[in-house]
């Protein structure tokens, strides 16, 4: 019985801390953190951006690159949680991210988690080799994409 306690008492306190966020202390803080958030972004841009291309027919469809940058965008949505996790908000840096990310945790983890799944299910279809298949699933990472930004990226 005791056992069963304490690994529900360690489980809400695993699943409480991907939904909360936690303060930034200082400046210096905040500011290293919004980096960090930056370089993030600025990795799954790099890897969106061949898909876009592809999706758009601006270069050839090409079942490797889809595949790879697929399974790269599912690894770096599993850290966005982490990277998010620190509210910057009481802190003048420059950051593209509004405060309603950590107003809404709850929220923003469900858009991050639509990233995860249309990532999954886009290297599952370039795995499989259905050119249309994956048309359908760039298009469905795009707009987890553009879902999270609608709403927690500042113009």
């Amino acid at each position: 019985m005791k056992k069963l306690l304490i690994s529900a008492i360690a489980s809400s306190i695993l699943l409480t801390a991907g939904v909360s966020a936690q303060e930034a202390q200082s400046e210096k803080q905040a500011k290293s953190a919004a980096q960090f958030r930056q370089a993030l972004l600025q990795l799954v841009r790099s890897n969106v951006g061949a898909l876009g291309a592809m999706a758009k027919g601006a270069i050839p469809m090409d079942a490797d690159t889809i595949q790879t940058n697929a399974t790269r965008l599912e690894q770096l949505s599993l850290m966005m949680d982490d990277y998010f996790a620190l509210d910057t908000t009481k802190f003048d840096i420059e950051t593209g991210a509004l405060p309603e990310i950590w107003q809404n945790r709850a929220d923003f983890a469900t858009k991050v988690d639509a990233l995860t799944d249309a990532s999954l299910a886009l290297k599952t279809a370039a795995m499989n080799g259905d050119e249309r298949a994956y048309k359908g699933a760039i298009g469905s990472v795009l707009k987890s994409c553009k879902g999270c930004h609608d709403s927690y990226k500042a113009e």
